[in-house]
């Protein structure tokens, strides 16, 4: 792991603004990825900002849905409630009903977790899953050429919650987590998988996250309290896109609405 880590900030005016900068990330990542290796594998998160980038990216209006190679696109997800496909609470259901049902993608390209099952048990077929898919022998870890994460105010990422033993585990790709502060367990990638990915970033909006933001990455390490301090990538690199009130205490950003922030440990 690089102990010194290059943190890139994008701040858009709103929430709509947040979106469509995402939908553009997300568009030329993948392409990019394809034109590298003819594929691209990305694990992407839930909640109502993904969402928004996800209708963008299927709008037949909007310039991203002809611009995705989407037969080259195998699509995983980070996190899932312990609830069946066709919940409310579902990540999968969440996407499918934005993105996936409006636009060319075949179901073998759909890699989801199987939330209706017991958490120990979809937690270790998406672990196999994944080794299957990638051709991982022994230790070794999926590549995954994009992660999305989103981080909730209480300073979590996927379903790496503050004091839970998701945060202690190092050797699985894979683990169901106990998350007694929502009374609930919840299947979920990994930190040292999502800081193996070859590009990682973090979609925040919200006053209700600002507090949070400039204490995750500005703040003392203190991952049992901020797990999200646990997304230390291997490239060095770490990208942020937030909107304004998310990132009302983050350092002012320059003419073209960015900013980097250097973290050392």
């Amino acid at each position: 792991m690089h102990r010194k880590l290059h943190i890139k900030y994008y701040v858009e005016p709103d929430t709509a603004a947040l979106a469509r900068r995402a939908a553009q990330y997300f568009s030329e990542m993948v392409s990019e990825a394809v034109a590298d290796q003819n594929w691209a594998s990305i694990a992407i998160s839930g909640g109502s900002s993904p969402k928004a980038a996800f209708q963008l990216l299927a709008d037949p209006n909007q310039p991203w849905r002809a611009r995705m190679p989407w037969d080259k696109l195998n699509l995983y997800w980070v996190d899932e409630r312990t609830v069946p496909a066709d919940h409310p609470d579902s990540n999968y259901r969440m996407t499918r009903e934005a993105l996936l049902d409006q636009v060319p993608v075949h179901w073998d390209q759909v890699h989801r977790m199987e939330g209706e099952l017991d958490p120990e048990i979809a937690a270790a077929r998406y672990e196999a899953e994944l080794r299957n898919n990638f051709r991982l022998e022994g230790a070794e870890s999926p590549r995954f050429d994009l992660i999305s994460l989103g981080m909730g105010p209480d300073g979590h990422c996927a379903s790496l919650f503050p004091h839970t033993e998701a945060i202690h585990e190092m050797t699985r790709l894979v683990t169901a987590n106990n998350v007694p502060q929502l009374n609930t367990r919840r299947i979920t990638l990994t930190w040292p998988v999502i800081n193996h990915a070859r590009s990682v970033f973090f979609l925040i909006a919200g006053a209700d996250k600002a507090d949070r933001v400039r204490e995750v990455f500005m703040g003392p390490h203190d991952p049992e309290r901020l797990p999200s301090q646990l997304i230390w990538p291997s490239s060095g690199i770490l990208t942020l896109f937030l909107d304004k009130a998310a990132a009302a205490h983050l350092p002012a950003t320059d003419g073209e609405g960015s900013g980097v922030l250097e973290r050392q440990r």
